[in-house]
């Protein structure tokens, strides 16, 4: 078994929706399924940290309201639109709030299960990927700094860039630290002897 369908059971969902038959029918789906369930209406200040997963109904909500409430939290949420017709206003909505999967009204078991299956796919890959970005613009940063103190030694020292480099790496071993904090501190010591010539 894939271990996202495994792992469905451990989510702690939260229906922001009217009580409703939907409402009720949607309980129930996520109830067999085996997840955490709470209900709230109407849409609440604030998500508590404990859920995992949120189905929405977005039906003449503010995208700001909705997007505002989903954001105030350093969690990675799901988020699953429920949706009682399609119009170009809807469909703002659920690209404001970065829906993940979306639900029509009326609602029926049949859908609930993969949707929120599909939807903690998409929310994992989202996230898989940005932290694959945050560490490639790390990398990316590192590089630029030590090309940076190079050429500052470079045309402090008048020697060659392998040169430069070769005593960023030796000065790195011997303190037994990284390339990138050397350099950072070459950097550092550059601008403070260039705010020094401005006094």
């Amino acid at each position: 078994m894939h271990d996202l369908i495994r792992d469905l059971r451990d989510q702690n969902v939260l229906l922001i929706h009217p009580r409703d038959r939907s409402a009720d029918e949607l309980l129930q789906q996520v109830n067999r399924i085996g997840c955490g369930f709470d209900h709230m209406w109407p849409v609440p200040q604030n998500l508590p940290d404990k859920f995992d997963m949120v189905l929405v109904d977005v039906t003449d909500q503010s995208p700001t309201k909705l997007k505002g409430f989903l954001e105030k939290r350093d969690k990675p949420v799901t988020i699953i639109a429920i949706i009682g017709y399609e119009n170009p206003s809807v469909l703002n909505v659920l690209l404001e709030i970065g829906a993940h999967a979306v639900l029509m009204k009326p609602v029926r078991a049949a859908g609930v299960l993969s949707s929120m299956l599909m939807a903690r796919r998409y929310q994992s890959e989202q996230a898989r990927f940005a932290k694959d970005m945050a560490k490639l613009r790390e990398k990316l940063d590192n590089v630029q700094k030590v090309n940076d103190a190079k050429f500052i030694l470079m045309r402090h020292r008048g020697i060659a860039e392998r040169e430069a480099y070769d005593i960023i790496r030796k000065q790195a071993m011997t303190k037994r630290t990284t390339t990138t904090e050397i350099a950072q501190s070459i950097i550092n010591a550059e601008s403070i002897l260039s705010n020094l010539g401005d006094i």
